[in-house]
């Protein structure tokens, strides 16, 4: 099968995944889609109501039926994941993989400054432990870079300069 021609964007929750792929889809022609979002509509639940329900391992079967659908259905498309999203066995067949990286204090301060802070923060349960979180930020960093087909630093730049960078690098 042809590699795809998509944008497959990782990195650790809150790193801006999803606001870096609006704004590509401003930049180019391509459309963009988010894999949470897609579980969500599918399931018609949310993210953490699948884990608390479910449990963990439903939800990553999930997103390997999404990783499948993916391959099969969607070219010339931005790809949002969720944050374990990148450990899918077939993701280089999906598209080029980019991996937004920054440290956890980077992502921590980003997600704090932004306007709508307490639902991001809502959204991610995650981070209301930290300690838990960052154990989770280190043990994935080296398996991020391993994926990646381009690494583009994410922290403190505007969204110009990561638009450019990432447009630059593909």
């Amino acid at each position: 099968m042809d590699k795809k021609n998509n944008i497959i964007l990782i990195g650790f929750m809150g790193v801006g995944k999803g606001t870096i792929a609006r704004a590509l889809v401003k930049a180019t022609d391509y459309f963009a889609i988010d894999t949470d979002d897609l579980i969500e509509s599918v399931e018609n639940k949310k993210i953490k109501k699948i884990f608390k329900e479910e449990g963990e391992p439903y939800f990553r079967s999930l997103e390997k039926k999404c990783a499948l659908w993916l391959e099969k259905n969607v070219d010339n498309t931005i790809i949002s994941t969720g944050g374990g999203f990148f450990r899918q066995e077939n993701i280089h067949s999906i598209g080029k993989v980019i991996y937004l990286e920054s440290s956890f204090e980077g992502i921590l301060n980003r997600i704090h400054s932004s306007p709508n802070a307490k639902v991001k923060l809502k959204k991610r349960p995650l981070l209301s432990n930290l300690e838990e979180a960052k154990t989770i930020y280190e043990q994935r960093i080296e398996d991020y870079e391993k994926v990646a087909d381009i690494t583009v630093d994410v922290e403190n730049k505007s969204l110009d300069d990561i638009i450019k960078d990432i447009l630059g690098n593909i």
